[in-house]
């Protein structure tokens, strides 16, 4: 955990003459400014702006930073009222920059930011059409930078973003856009240049962007591309990045808990730096219950009461509830999970992925116990203990098609992760068999999971034929966002 952030001006970055950008002058106020941002001291960036506008109004970077501490601000947050409070802040900024310095590398790549960042935050209000169009603006404008100053090595982070998301976005509102402005992407193209960009930029003078860098590859390997090394890269690239920052507890924690190492998980939050110079981030205490009801621990309703406490925002709301009302089921008291998934019902936004999820499983009615426990133990990492909780179970033992199908399919995924992968694969293929005409994600994951075995094995006609069997299937749950992990690892294939 060594320092970063070496305070220094950052004329020197393209070995300008320091007085040719005097407009866009990333000084020892900016960066002291840009480091707070991430590490989530929110109120320390906020003052050394203050002190910067008072030094250099003119210095066209500060409207750079001022978006960075409203992204971050509403990212924290997930509140709809800051959302629409702060995006008026937008065409001002642009406004700002838009007279100065044309011959500076930083002219567009400041406005691509922030279109950049406003895109990022649109998107998780439901906000799919402006969102494109800055996605849109934020890729011409990077790629004219690039042109203009090739040597400029952030114009690759907004373009390695770009690339990723729109290289394996699911079928929804926010591609719809983009198609129609004829804008694609190339996911592994996106992740070569942040691999590149993670690699190099400790080496060089663009260091104090090292953070910003691992922040996005981070999201890219874990959210958008599912790669089964997000987790052993996050853990690597985040490690020289100092314990005081917030963001890099966030960052560990979530990519612990997406990949199965729960107890790391709750290790990381335990210990994450706290004080009323951090940004709020309730986010976390959710985070936290998640890591603890995946090894059935019950005190993880703590954590998901405390969430809903301090959560002024509208998402993953429903999805607490949910997990509340599962703790009640578990603990035996059945009035408590009706009550818990009535709110479920009710209460929050369906903005997220999750939160619909949440939604239709609150009212789809009483999940059965034992595989309940399975799929909670098996997304914590807790492999042997969910084979334990259905090793002896068949599927005659179920009265339903779903109970059925998603025994094999928690059997498989088990089996899959222990490295049993006949076991993996015959399991697999009775949830295909038995699920492939419900409404539920088994029987279509199942054949993409199916795929990645074949493809890991060498075999790429069976690897293909899964995954095509994967976007055959229909009208089930995360129908897109399953069909772009198919067409992804048909894409693999292909090269």
């Amino acid at each position: 955990m060594t320092k970063i952030f070496p305070v220094f001006a950052f004329s020197a970055l393209l070995l300008f003459p320091a007085s040719l950008f005097a407009n866009f002058d990333f000084n020892s106020n900016c960066l002291n400014a840009y480091k707070s941002i991430f590490e989530l001291k929110l109120g320390n960036a906020r003052a050394y702006i203050s002190t910067e506008k008072k030094q250099h109004p003119n210095n066209s970077i500060i409207p750079l930073l001022e978006n960075y501490v409203d992204y971050f601000t509403v990212l924290t947050s997930e509140s709809k009222a800051d959302f629409d409070r702060l995006k008026g802040n937008k065409s001002t900024r642009l406004d700002q920059i838009s007279g100065d310095d044309k011959r500076s590398p930083y002219y567009l790549y400041a406005q691509a930011e922030i279109n950049l960042q406003w895109a990022l935050i649109r998107g998780r209000f439901g906000e799919y059409f402006n969102a494109a169009m800055e996605v849109k603006k934020a890729n011409s404008l990077l790629q004219e930078n690039n042109k203009k100053f090739p040597n400029f090595h952030l114009n690759l982070k907004g373009l390695g973003l770009i690339n990723a998301v729109l290289g394996n976005l699911p079928d929804g509102a926010l591609k719809t856009a983009l198609s129609t402005f004829g804008i694609k992407g190339n996911l592994q193209s996106g992740l070569n240049m942040f691999e590149k960009l993670a690699d190099n930029l400790p080496k060089s003078s663009y260091e104090p962007f090292y953070e910003e860098v691992v922040f996005y590859y981070a999201y890219v390997l874990t959210d958008v591309a599912h790669s089964p090394q997000a987790y052993a890269k996050t853990i690597k690239y985040t490690e020289r990045i100092a314990d005081t920052s917030l963001l890099k507890s966030y960052l560990q924690s979530y990519v612990c808990i997406k990949n199965g190492h729960s107890e790391e998980a709750i290790a990381i939050l335990a210990k994450r730096p706290e004080g009323g110079v951090y940004q709020p981030f309730p986010y976390l205490d959710y985070l936290e219950g998640i890591a603890h009801l995946n090894k059935l621990d019950f005190n993880a309703a703590t954590y998901f009461n405390r969430f809903l406490q301090a959560t002024k925002g509208v998402n993953f709301v429903k999805d607490a509830y949910l997990h509340l009302g599962w703790i009640s089921l578990l603990k035996g008291d059945k009035a408590g999970y009706t009550a818990f998934t009535a709110k479920a019902v009710k209460n929050g936004y369906t903005y997220m992925e999750k939160d619909k999820q949440a939604k239709a499983e609150a009212a789809a009615g009483m999940p059965t116990i034992d595989l309940l426990k399975a799929r909670l133990l098996f997304d914590g990492g807790y492999l042997s203990r969910a084979l334990q909780v259905i090793d002896d179970k068949k599927a005659t033992d179920y009265t339903n098609d779903k109970d059925k199908t998603e025994l094999n399919y928690r059997l498989g995924r088990i089996y899959d992760d222990l490295g049993k992968d006949d076991q993996a694969l015959t399991a697999y293929q009775q949830t295909i068999n038995e699920g492939k005409t419900l409404k539920y994600y088994f029987a279509a994951n199942a054949a993409v999971q199916m795929g990645k075995i074949y493809e890991r094995r060498k075999n790429n006609a069976k690897a293909k034929e899964a995954f095509n069997t994967a976007i055959a299937m229909k009208n089930h749950e995360f129908e897109s966002s399953i069909e772009s992990q198919a067409r992804a690892g048909l894409k693999r294939l292909a090269n």
